[in-house]
């Protein structure tokens, strides 16, 4: 067995892709900058990303796929499910060996899975377009923290900048720190420690405008206000809202503390 180690990136995992084709590596894992601990008896073969390399590979499967195809390929890396290099290797391989399009085959597993999780993320994606909730800074910058199950800021970083064109933003994933930065020209991405606790009086005294929380508590009145208590349905609340997402909405805190 044979432990491929890339960087972590899309481009990487494409450029690792292009090296086992070139180099005829048979029956390999993927691993992300440093070898797994778990397979001790497999040898280990670093990728450096290559440009070139991946746009090989990307080439290749645009000459095979649809657009819609080839989205669903880099949807399922940005899923992060189980073994999700495993998966797409498996699809880019029944690509490759396949005379005509196989995206709708869906007999076979590995277009199945790569379905699955791609359609896994464009939830996500869609969840976070509703969810982000912004914060005033006393420098004027608009910051949102989320924790999607899938890395869904390059997929939601147009809708954001289409939607508040006109202010200074910054969206914040904690669970993979790092976020992007739109500064009213381009959206950037930016690797940051950012302080996720960010729910205090003490907090939002010390980072943000002034109003923040007067404007805060103005929105938890209106939520309440809007709900009719005897049409309540919490399961299909719970279906639409799922309680993960609860720590960074601001009509989900009750009272700042």
């Amino acid at each position: 067995m044979t432990q491929v180690i890339y960087d972590g990136t899309y481009e990487g995992w494409l450029s690792a892709v292009f090296e086992i084709y070139e180099y005829k590596l048979s029956d390999v894992v993927f691993a992300k900058k440093e070898p797994s601990a778990a397979l001790l008896f497999s040898t280990t073969y670093f990728v450096n990303t290559d440009i070139k390399k991946a746009n090989r590979v990307l080439e290749g499967l645009k000459q095979r796929l649809s657009k819609e195809g080839l989205n669903r390929v880099y949807h399922t890396f940005l899923s992060e499910v189980d073994q999700v290099e495993e998966i797409m290797f498996r699809f880019v391989k029944y690509v490759f060996a396949s005379s005509k399009n196989v995206e709708e085959d869906l007999g076979n597993s590995e277009v199945w899975d790569i379905r699955k999780a791609a359609r896994l993320t464009a939830k996500e994606s869609h969840r976070m377009e509703a969810f982000v909730r912004f914060k005033l800074t006393k420098d004027q910058l608009y910051y949102a923290i989320v924790e999607p199950d899938c890395d869904v800021l390059p997929l939601i970083e147009t809708h954001f900048k289409n939607r508040y064109a006109d202010q200074r933003w910054l969206i914040y994933d904690a669970k993979r720190k790092y976020g992007i930065y739109y500064d009213l020209e381009k959206v950037t991405t930016v690797a940051i420690e950012f302080n996720t606790q960010s729910n205090s009086t003490q907090y939002l005294a010390e980072l943000c405008d002034e109003q923040e929380e007067f404007y805060q508590s103005l929105w938890r009145r209106y939520f309440t206000s809007v709900n009719i208590e005897s049409r309540k349905n919490m399961r299909l609340h719970l279906q639409h809202l799922p309680k993960r997402y609860w720590k960074h909405l601001t009509e989900k805190i009750p009272k700042l503390e």
